[in-house]
């Protein structure tokens, strides 16, 4: 038994224990169970139960161990076949269809006997949701937008998770004894914000075929299919793997077409045969027809006579064209942020203390970090009245006379109301050292009505940072119809920062956009919308963004020391 196939089964087991309605720390203990057998990437489980080793996992305990033990010695998990027998195994994945908590599910299921995908497609069409409290027809296309949504995102995976899976597997295919180099590759490497497999290189020192085919029969695998040096790999979790095994002297052409995008290598490819060279599969070809040794991308862009292009550049942006006139941007850098400004504490629907989140910042060598909590127009998240958020303001002073090593800043996250005004009155708007200002609420508005709201919004000197702009939620929800063009002239004109959320779920404003700022002098936010000390980390994954949209340090607001950024948030109200 291995550890991807056992988290597989812990991670169906939480899913089960979800829609029974159990304890939500039991569904979660198994969850982080999963994670913590995925992450230890073991191919044979039995060696690890008896040294106790598996028992000392991270994440692992009596109750997850049981069932591993289980797998180990019979290949089943006796519980999961009792849960199974309990609830259909249908309405798992309706939990994947955006606005079905489990509550509804299991109301579905008990009242108008749906127990499928199918069965919830078919009855939304017919209107026999409403027999079903709370499940009108204005409810029944919500669900069947939601159920076409869900089939189109299926397949993809949010890159965070992705890439712990990746990876495990791309440490597994570096220990094998013929391959000398492996690296990600495709959209991963691309830091694309959802991704649908993994892609991995290898170079390897004999007989690439062989390489290939041996990991078709690694453990966990369900089907491989073999053509050549690669293999295409589907594993029982449903995660796809396509690995690339070329001679090291093939490494840099196989590396860079296997990142892609498909634009960006044509047009690479193009600008190399206009040098009289061409790309011949995973070989760089000369004038004279001979294979030339590419063991480096940086070999397979001077033969095309570019800088190499960062891999989040390669999107048919214009990175080749910059590229062939030595004009590519100096990348903002995780070591260049100074602090974060978008953090939820206990104050409202965080889960970390200030001190907490201040020693979190402080242990990623920060100089600030600025507390956001809701406002109290947000009574779902716990918004903030008047009195909390002077008390609030009290420990913060309190904190920061201790003289710690960082600063905590004082910051809200307003809510932009209905008719573009922000939450709190001026008074009060005044004492925070920096305004975040987001829309919690009717997203259902229309373009227009929803873009004026925005910019009403922007007028009010007090907003420093536009938050999450256009609302999205990755593989859930679309963001709502915001004309971002205008956003960000407006923006640009008045000197307000857009945030580039980077909550995993979110990465909004999208990348996409990002050049488009930089291009205005948009002053652009990296905010992790952390809701724990621990979630400060998703600033990171909000640089890897910033990087795929073109920017620089100076582009980033909280690059900037705290001085620099509280003269940003002053600058507007003078």
């Amino acid at each position: 038994m291995d550890s991807r196939t056992a988290a597989h089964v812990l991670t169906q087991i939480a899913a089960y224990l979800e829609l029974s309605g159990a304890n939500r720390y039991k569904a979660r203990a198994y969850q982080t169970a999963a994670r913590s057998m995925l992450a230890a990437n073991i191919d044979d489980l039995s060696a690890t139960l008896g040294t106790g080793e598996l028992a000392r996992l991270r994440g692992i305990g009596p109750a997850t161990l049981s069932v591993v033990r289980d797998l180990i010695e019979s290949g089943e998990s006796r519980y999961l076949e009792q849960l199974r027998e309990q609830i259909p195994e249908g309405l798992l994945e309706l939990m994947r269809v955006p606005g079905l908590s489990t509550e509804k599910i299991l109301k579905l299921h008990e009242q108008a006997g749906i127990a499928s995908l199918d069965d919830l497609e078919l009855a939304a069409k017919e209107g026999r949701l409403a027999k079903v409290k709370g499940f009108g027809p204005r409810t029944a296309q919500k669900i069947l937008a939601g159920i076409a949504f869900m089939r189109t995102a299926r397949h993809f995976t949010l890159y965070p998770h992705a890439i712990i899976t990746a990876r495990a597997i791309v440490t597994a295919v570096r220990a094998h004894p013929d391959v000398v180099q492996a690296e990600l590759a495709g959209s991963l490497r691309r830091v694309r914000e959802v991704v649908a497999d993994v892609d991995i290189v290898a170079a390897c020192e004999r007989g690439p075929e062989k390489v290939a085919e041996s990991f078709g029969r690694i453990a966990g695998v369900s089907h491989a299919r073999l053509d050549g040096g690669a293999v295409g790999i589907r594993f029982v979790d449903g995660t796809l793997l396509d690995l690339y095994c070329v001679t090291p002297a093939q490494f840099g052409v196989a590396l860079w077409r296997a990142t892609g995008s498909a634009d960006h290598v044509a047009d690479v490819r193009a600008r190399i045969e206009q040098r009289g060279l061409r790309v011949q599969g995973d070989a760089l070809v000369g004038r004279d027809g001979r294979a030339i040794p590419t063991p480096t991308e940086e070999a397979l862009y001077e033969a095309a006579g570019l800088q190499w292009i960062p891999p989040e550049l390669r999107e048919n942006q214009g990175e080749a064209q910059a590229a062939g006139e030595r004009d590519l941007p100096r990348l903002i850098d995780p070591a260049d942020i100074r602090g974060a400004l978008h953090c939820h504490s206990e104050y409202s629907d965080g889960k970390s203390t200030i001190p907490e989140i201040g020693e979190a910042a402080k242990a990623k060598g920060w100089s600030y970090v600025g507390i956001s909590d809701h406002s109290q127009a947000a009574f779902y998240a716990s918004g903030m009245t008047r009195e909390r958020v002077l008390d609030q303001h009290e420990e913060i002073d309190a904190y920061n006379a201790q003289a710690r090593g960082v600063r905590i800043l004082k910051g809200i996250e307003a809510d932009i109301l209905a008719d573009g005004r922000l939450d709190y009155d001026e008074e009060l708007l005044g004492r925070f050292d920096y305004v975040i200002a987001s829309i919690h609420s009717r997203f259902a508005m229309d373009g227009a009505a929803i873009t004026e709201r925005v910019l009403r919004a922007m007028d009010d000197p007090h907003m420093t940072i536009l938050a999450h702009p256009t609302g999205r939620l990755l593989l859930s929800r679309e963001p709502y119809a915001l004309d971002v063009d205008a956003v960000l002239q407006k923006a640009a004109d008045v000197g307000v920062a857009v945030e580039l959320n980077c909550d995993p779920h979110r990465m909004d404003l999208d990348w996409r956009y990002l050049k488009r700022a930089r291009d205005l002098g948009v002053t652009v936010e990296i905010g992790p919308d952390a809701h724990s000390a621990r979630s400060l980390e998703w600033t990171d994954l909000g640089v890897s963004m910033a990087r795929k949209g073109w920017l620089r340090r100076e582009d980033i607001l909280n690059a900037r020391e705290t001085d620099e950024v509280l003269a940003f948030a002053r600058r507007r109200r003078t």
